[in-house]
């Protein structure tokens, strides 16, 4: 039987209607650093209240709120640091864990979190382990809440596992042997072995819901610094379990060090990789990192990513709080989100809300925004050209373009800039976005507007001035 084809109406040819996968999320046909999903290209915008999304008791409501402000991308840790009923496996009535039993409510809220998000058009970002919920350093203490301690278990002692009673060391020491199960490991020893057969019970569990689902992507772990020997065990588990089920998976590991760029000892291992890191998530470079310094490193690793051209993923884009790690303030957290975006990246999200904050406004804006944009060009179809910029001062505005097509202007916060049109005569229609209301300013004859035009003529470098203070986006497209 011949083959049916469809081709949409921008006249992208999608892939065959029979084939089982075509309609799960995987890298896009026509560009590969970019997503599609049911065959089509998507650009993943993200944002939410917690990571751990599964376990909100309003999930269905939040998610909902998420779909009406353009989110299309989430991330799911599969949490060990909630409360005891949150647990993944069954708390027993003397007050301990069993390993060999599930708690059904975490489970029920994973497989509702996964319908809910595939009914919503929704991709989830699992990520599977999490460094932090296996440690007590500063004032977390959540290895003492956690069933995989042997004091909160019935399974196994001390002795039996090799799993001490405390961690105190910062989880970036990697001095803990649960993520050291894997024989040849550094500190792999031979009692580690039942619990990894707990690890791997838990991973099948998850797979049990998760594979009857094609809006999910895999993340090994939550920045790690472990050797890559731990995630790629876990990378090739899944895969080898979606395979014998026909089923098309995409896998990752996300590492700590990805602010450092050139100088990272740990990320480079997914750059030579581009089939067990099906994508690069490189959240890390949205902490630590600033302004023109920011785009500098960004740049850097999408080029190295491109070795093997794949989707590049932020899971986390920091915002608020200004930690000590380098969140910075809110409008830091919009300003890496465009860059992330006109940089030339797949999936952006912007980081839970900062501690005891709301979800804040300036995130659902922007996330707006972005959509809008969207509406109006395909990422997909542009890449950075900084070099068509002149008169730009440090951080002022960024650039990417279909050069003699379409372009995608965004100041930081205002500003005027040259922007190069020699090599493309005609007529530009041009469009503002505001990145802080989402709103389009039109020409009119009041004097606010006065900097503002509909439509430029190409063939000539032209001055474009944001019309107000804040962020905003212009969008030139060809008439």
């Amino acid at each position: 039987m011949t083959a049916m084809v469809a081709v949409n109406l921008a006249g992208v040819q999608l892939l065959p209607a029979q084939d089982a996968n075509a309609d799960r999320v995987q890298p896009y046909s026509q560009n590969p650093r970019y997503w599609q999903y049911k065959a089509r290209p998507v650009m993943l915008l993200g944002g939410s209240k917690t990571d751990h999304l599964f376990l909100l008791d309003d999930l269905e409501a939040h998610l909902d709120e998420l779909k009406s402000i353009g989110v299309n991308y989430v991330r799911n840790t599969m949490s060990q640091r909630e409360g005891w009923e949150l647990k993944a496996h069954k708390l027993r009535p003397d007050g301990k864990f069993d390993l060999d039993e599930w708690n059904d409510d975490y489970w029920n809220r994973f497989a509702n979190m996964l319908r809910w998000t595939a009914d919503r058009d929704i991709i989830v970002q699992v990520e599977i382990w999490d460094r932090f919920d296996f440690t007590d350093a500063r004032e977390w203490n959540i290895w003492q809440e956690s069933p995989w301690r042997p004091a909160n278990n019935s399974n196994y002692t001390t002795d039996e596992s090799g799993l001490a009673d405390r961690y105190t060391d910062h989880p970036g020491a990697d001095k803990q042997p649960f993520f050291h199960t894997i024989p040849g490991m550094p500190m792999y020893e031979k009692r580690l072995d039942q619990i990894r057969n707990y690890q791997e019970a838990f991973v099948e569990k998850m797979l049990s819901y998760s594979l009857a689902y094609g809006n999910v992507l895999y993340c090994m772990n939550n920045e790690t610094s472990t050797p890559p020997e731990w995630g790629q065990y876990w990378i090739r588990f899944i895969k080898e379990r979606a395979n014998s089920k026909g089923v098309l998976v995409c896998t990752s590991d996300m590492f700590d060090d990805a602010f450092a760029a050139d100088k990272a000892k740990h990320t480079p291992v997914i750059f030579d990789d581009g089939e067990k890191y099906m994508f690069a998530d490189i959240s890390q470079v949205n902490s630590q990192i600033y302004d023109d310094e920011h785009w500098k490193r960004l740049q850097l690793l999408l080029r190295l990513v491109d070795k093997h051209p794949r989707p590049t993923n932020h899971v986390k884009i920091y915002s608020g709080g200004f930690a000590s790690f380098g969140t910075g303030s809110l409008e830091d957290g919009v300003e890496r989100f465009w860059r992330d975006i006109l940089g030339g990246s797949a999936a952006v999200r912007f980081h839970r809300p900062p501690e005891n904050k709301p979800f804040d406004y300036r995130t659902k804006s922007c996330i707006r925004a972005a959509r809008l944009m969207t509406t109006m060009i395909a990422p997909w179809e542009l890449a950075p050209h900084m070099e068509l910029l002149s008169d730009r001062s440090n951080n002022e505005a960024y650039l990417a373009a279909n050069p003699g097509q379409t372009y995608a202007l965004y100041f930081t916060h205002g500003g005027s800039v040259g922007l190069d049109l020699t090599d493309t005569p005609g007529v530009f229609g041009v469009k503002w976005i505001s990145v802080s209301e989402r709103v389009t300013t039109r020409t009119t004859s009041a004097k606010v507007y006065a900097r503002t035009k509909d439509s430029i003529e190409g063939g000539r470098v032209v001055t474009l001035s944001a019309p107000y203070k804040g962020g905003w986006v212009a969008v030139l497209v060809k008439k």
